[in-house]
């Protein structure tokens, strides 16, 4: 059983079996709540659902819509597979199936590209009025150097060097290495699936290389990220006119509409 895992049994946290995709995300969250070097339970006045609830509502959201897909998409395959005069597959074996594999890091990889662009590129790009954006003149409190001297800091910035050097690029970097193994997942996948279509047609299977001439897979992928890029264009510029009343995504409701930032 893996270390986190154990942390998790001790803590009174079960954690029943699920696809691969899905355990390194539940891991992650894990190792954010119990592992993280700032203490996150200093303030006791509100319960540990309360404290976390927005990383526990979402984790749980994604495991229910991970389930829902495995579930119609095992469905699914099962119904081609038929048609093609194939031999339908149990659940257990379709979760490590090109399938299955290429549908959910299809999704994986362009949400982590989204990601790592966001944090990348509003370090230096600005949107006037937008509630996403830096201000346009003045430095921004993520800009100041980090103070190895402030009792609370992390590890890396008390001990500087390339620790430091690494943790303040740390986002942006564990974004990017995600990003690139999701597309390798999605890749591995779709070149499973296709090789397994190939067969079921009567047709010969094909190496890596002539796979990634054939559309199929770019399609796949651009297809995710024209959309990722989409999401975030329209949440950067529907911030400078609209708002919502609560959300730290959004400007004061009274703030002028070319004021730029929260």
């Amino acid at each position: 059983m893996c270390l986190l895992c154990n942390v998790a049994y001790q803590k009174g946290i079960g954690l029943s079996p699920i696809p691969s995709q899905g355990r390194f995300l539940a891991q992650f969250f894990l190792l954010a709540i119990f592992l993280n070097p700032t203490d996150m339970s200093k303030n006791k006045t509100h319960s540990f659902y309360y404290r976390n609830s927005l990383s526990i509502v979402f984790v749980a959201l994604f495991f229910l819509a991970l389930a829902a897909q495995a579930l119609f998409g095992w469905k699914h395959h099962n119904n081609e597979l038929t048609e093609l005069g194939g031999t339908p597959v149990g659940f257990g074996e379709y979760l490590y199936s090109g399938h299955f594999f290429s549908a959910t890091f299809e999704n994986f990889q362009s949400e982590f590209l989204q990601m790592a662009m966001y944090v990348v590129l509003t370090i230096s790009l600005r949107q006037i009025g937008s509630a996403e954006s830096k201000d346009l003149f003045k430095p921004e409190e993520v800009d100041r150097e980090p103070d190895p001297n402030k009792e609370d800091a992390p590890g890396p910035v008390k001990r500087g060097g390339w620790r430091l050097t690494l943790y303040q690029n740390s986002l942006s970097i564990v974004f990017f290495v995600f990003f690139i193994l999701s597309w390798l997942g999605h890749l591995y996948g779709s070149f499973v699936d296709f090789n397994e279509q190939q067969v079921l047609h009567g047709e010969p299977q094909q190496g890596l290389s002539a796979f990634l001439a054939e559309p199929d897979f770019w399609f796949e992928t651009f297809q995710n990220w024209q959309s990722e890029f989409l999401s975030v264009a329209s949440l950067v510029i529907l911030s400078i006119f609209l708002r919502q009343k609560g959300s730290p995504e959004s400007k004061p409701v009274d703030a002028a509409h070319m004021e730029t930032g929260k």
